[in-house]
């Protein structure tokens, strides 16, 4: 009889079919994903005209993208406990359903406010899709075989943002925006059609209610800290502060509360993987390597538009090789990592950032084309060699009760990193712009001086990473599951409870003739006179002379409903 891991896997453990071939159901949801994570990056370039078309105005537009990543921020850290609650079929029925509905209004949206809707419901099916797919993938695939396929899946997610603007400016050059999301829903739909079709459930939900509380302390935490974060570099800085202050404290208040819940085992969100030093240190590799590419990616498109006047499709076709590298360098950087392990892939891979990032703050008007895309491939080719590893280390260090709480936090993770790490390279570069301005110097200089300023700070923390990377094992060994609090206790009705043998005093006679000493008196159940089969501790016995039995205590069920 195959198990739920070799049915998905093609073959019996250990066969080489299974070792060789990505399970279909991996397949599936990697396709799902990709597709959910282009329309994340499509939008892009449609921003000025969708303001043309709609008579809106450009801070009015970037609620699309807003709304987008807020959207993410608060729905991700519920799909924990969503995962474990519902079928895989039901859970890909849910988001890709969700994501066709509004792909589908987004398509017809006669206003800008239906738009907005449309993006945020989008944005719920999107924020299933990858924490779906990594619990999904830990539990089917064999440990030996998690680098290759954790590659697979890297290449798709890598691959969608870069192809994202190329995409979304050649349809632009067709027609209108509305084109995007025609040209998306058949292929979403074709996708979740095939899915159902082959799809099949992995594992078993568990039964659970929902802690309401938390689902809105989670929703208003950590949307507040995104969009906070977001709003540095747009004016002043006391609005954004205050916005971040209450985002961190509804945080705090909602891991309090995640703490209480996981005495009774229902957390939303279960932090006892932060109890498990691997997850840890790679969640912290991770929001770093985060922070690096979200801040190059803010800052590439500034300098290439503004400084150097290059039209945005003309930027998206320089980044995409980038993209497209980190992307094709997944599945062999999965490989190695299954023939040689983490530490050789990452080390070099986060001082293969430091040196992009490095390169950058030399950065000026007059740099080569060349340069910038190969800087810029260097970097993407340094992410790919860090984060397959890093995400096949930490999710695997986790018992498997936790990997859908794992997926959670980690997709939490890289929401606010990438608020994070935009923000900070926003602030850096508005800041030292504003200074040299007050200082005489042109406005085309002074941001290219905010620019260089923001790398070194980004270089600067990806120095962490390596001290980071030289700290994560070559090989992670799953944890044992945690074990599940005890039941209460409760006591059976009088004259048939009779206390656990640790509690009991007094003295009794066994059934051997042997006296046993306690400390209080023993309550026995005599509801019967006759020993006779099925009874259980009632009526008279043997003795040691005539073989009949003497009074003993009840115990049927007893330590059963101590929890014992």
């Amino acid at each position: 009889m195959t198990t739920m891991r070799e049915h998905a896997s093609g073959g019996t453990a250990g066969t080489a079919p299974g070792r060789s071939k990505t399970p279909a159901v991996i397949r599936l949801l990697v396709l799902a994903t990709f597709v959910v994570i282009l329309n994340e990056t499509i939008m892009i370039n449609a921003i000025p005209r969708l303001m043309a078309d709609m008579d809106v105005t450009e801070q009015a537009a970037q609620w699309l993208s807003t709304a987008f990543m807020l959207t993410m921020a608060a729905v991700i850290p519920v799909t924990g406990w969503f995962l474990q609650r519902v079928t895989t079929r039901r859970a890909y029925a849910t988001a890709m359903g969700v994501f066709l509905a509004g792909t589908a209004l987004a398509s017809v949206a006669p206003v800008f406010e239906v738009l907005l809707l449309a993006r945020i419901v989008q944005a719920t099916g999107t924020a299933v899709m990858m924490p779906l797919l990594m619990t999904t993938l830990m539990t089917v695939v064999p440990e030996e075989d998690r680098g290759r396929v954790m590659g697979n899946v890297t290449m798709a997610i890598s691959v969608a943002p870069a192809l994202g603007p190329a995409v979304s400016g050649l349809i632009l050059q067709l027609g209108s925006w509305r084109l995007l999301f025609a040209a998306v829903l058949p292929v979403a739909a074709l996708v979740a059609w095939r899915g159902l079709g082959r799809l099949e459930n992995v594992g078993e939900p568990q039964a659970g209610t929902i802690d309401w509380f938390s689902v809105a302390a989670a929703a208003l935490g950590f949307g507040s800290l995104v969009y906070g974060l977001s709003r540095f570099g747009q004016g002043s800085a006391v609005v954004p502060t205050v916005i971040v202050a209450v985002g961190a404290v509804t945080i705090a208040v909602f891991a309090v509360r995640q703490l209480r819940l996981q005495r009774r085992d229902v957390p939303l969100l279960d932090l006892r993987v932060l109890r498990h030093p691997v997850y840890a240190l790679s969640l912290l590799l991770m929001a770093l390597g985060f922070m690096a590419m979200m801040g190059s990616m803010i800052l590439l498109p500034i300098y290439l538009q503004n400084l150097r006047g290059l039209t945005p499709l003309e930027t998206g076709l320089l980044m995409m090789p980038g993209g497209l590298a980190m992307g094709l360098l997944g599945p062999v950087v999965g490989r190695l990592f299954d023939r040689f392990g983490g530490r050789m892939l990452i080390i070099p891979g986060a001082a293969g950032i430091v040196l992009a990032l490095a390169g950058f703050t030399q950065i000026s008007a007059t740099m080569p084309y060349w340069q910038v895309l190969g800087l810029h491939s260097l970097l993407m080719v340094s992410l790919a060699a860090a984060f397959t590893p890093v995400f096949t280390l930490g999710l695997g260090a986790l018992p498997a009760p936790l990997y859908s709480h794992g997926s959670s936090m980690l997709g939490t993770l890289q929401q606010v990193s990438a608020a994070f790490g935009t923000a900070l390279v926003v602030t850096v570069m508005t800041g030292r712009a504003e200074g040299r301005i007050a200082d005489g110097v042109a406005a085309a200089a002074a941001q290219l001086d905010g620019m260089r300023l923001a790398f070194v700070i980004s270089a600067a923390l990806s120095l962490v990473m390596v001290g980071v990377a030289f700290l994560l094992p070559g090989r992670a060994k799953a944890a044992a599951a945690p074990e599940a609090p005890p039941r209460p206790r409760r006591r059976p009705p009088t004259g048939l409870w009779s206390p656990p043998p640790s509690e009991r005093t007094g003295a009794h006679r066994t059934g051997g003739g042997e006296t046993r000493s306690h400390r209080r008196p023993v309550r026995f159940c005599l509801t019967g006179s006759g020993g006779g089969p099925g009874r259980r501790g009632t009526g008279p016995g043997r003795s040691a002379a005539s073989g009949s039995r003497g009074p003993r205590p009840w115990r049927g069920g007893a330590e059963a409903r101590w929890g014992r």
